[in-house]
């Protein structure tokens, strides 16, 4: 199983939110090419990168620091944030990142979806990020009305890649992932997926590597905050 540090960029600071409030974040001393420079020393592989500024404006505004980290170290960038045309797409994976995670414009337009999944074959995420059983879109601020298992049904055989599942309730909020309804996303869906929010725990970590069709876990605050070990955490990887 695939383990993806965090690091979520605003203001070109490495931060942390609660539940994707942005009236409800930490900033970390520590810049986002130092943070994925300390991933990479302690022999992390796969780095889960948010621009939130791309998340708040629609554009790569952070496009040089994601350029500067998958340049600087050779690790396997899976980033989003506010990705809704082809030619952001085309951006990102030109400066070498490995995934091009699609959010919100995916669920608006599902044409948007198949059509990048057509162009970069193997490229493309799709991120689902629920509260409640029901998509959320524009940074989490509002309901797509749309379940999510419905959704995934729809899109299932597009082509993507690799799908995140988020627990928006979790996120942030170190209580744990929610195990039962990734379980039920990871049966449905045609690909790997990876899960996130609420991860708390070394013994998270453990319990997630038992889950069938599941790639990946994503961790943030919990490693920013202290309460996972990066060494810890280096003795998961495979």
């Amino acid at each position: 199983m695939k383990i993806f540090p965090a690091i979520d960029i605003k203001d070109k600071k490495c931060v942390r939110l609660v539940k994707g409030d942005f009236d409800n974040k930490t900033e970390y001393e520590i810049s986002p090419v130092e943070q994925a420079g300390k991933f990479k020393d302690h022999g992390f592989k796969n780095l889960h990168i948010v621009d939130l500024d791309g998340a708040l404006t629609g554009k790569t505004i952070n496009l040089d620091i994601i350029q500067d980290i998958v340049g600087k170290f050779n690790l396997n960038i899976e980033v989003g944030g506010g990705i809704r045309n082809i030619d952001s797409v085309h951006k990102y994976i030109d400066v070498g990142a490995e995934k091009v995670i699609l959010g919100s414009a995916a669920i608006r337009d599902k044409n948007f979806l198949k059509e990048a999944c057509k162009r970069y074959p193997n490229k493309i995420a799709l991120g689902l990020d629920a509260k409640g059983g029901y998509l959320s879109v524009s940074g989490w601020k509002e309901n797509s009305n749309q379940f999510t298992l419905e959704y995934l049904k729809e899109v299932n055989d597009y082509g993507v890649s690799r799908l995140i599942y988020t627990d928006i309730n979790r996120d942030g909020m170190k209580q744990g992932p929610n195990f039962a309804e990734t379980f039920k996303v990871s049966e449905i869906s045609n690909c790997p997926v990876v899960m996130s929010g609420g991860v708390s725990s070394i013994e998270d970590v453990k319990k997630a590597k038992n889950l069938k069709n599941i790639e990946g876990i994503i961790i943030g605050k919990a490693i920013y905050d202290g309460d996972i070990k990066l060494e810890d955490l280096a003795m998961e990887i495979n």
